[in-house]
């Protein structure tokens, strides 16, 4: 009475709905200073990056590097006292160019994410 396809697979969809997402346990970017492929007009002093999970700060990092893939700053970014969602670095006065941000952290939860993403500094406006 009750046989056939739909009534079998029930208990996958049901198990599917159930089980623990995969996305829901990392430390997912949920805003960036500078943003994803912005192109700005005058160059940032620092990087920021919140997340949606508070991150272990000993396991975070992030670098800028310029166009050639060098490292544009010799300090370390921090996870900040009052926002533990929050990672920051200090920049030093970017040239115009592209820039690559590179981030890794470690979510409370265990989960490690690395990721990247790009902006620009655009020359200056000529004078007129």
């Amino acid at each position: 009475m009750f046989s056939g396809w739909p009534w079998a697979a029930a208990p996958l969809l049901i198990a599917a709905f159930l089980a623990p997402s995969e996305a829901a346990a990392h430390a997912l970017l949920s805003k960036s200073d500078p943003a994803r492929r912005a192109v700005l007009s005058k160059p940032p002093a620092q990087l920021r990056l919140w997340f949606n999970e508070r991150l272990e700060p000993a396991f975070s990092s992030a670098s800028v590097l310029n166009a050639a893939g060098k490292p544009v700053t010799a300090t370390p970014a921090e996870v900040a006292r009052e926002d533990p969602k929050l990672l920051r670095l200090a920049l030093p006065p970017l040239a115009p160019g592209a820039y690559s941000v590179h981030y890794q952290v470690l979510s409370i939860d265990g989960h490690t994410v690395k990721a990247s993403f790009q902006f620009t500094v655009k020359e200056p406006a000529a004078a007129k």
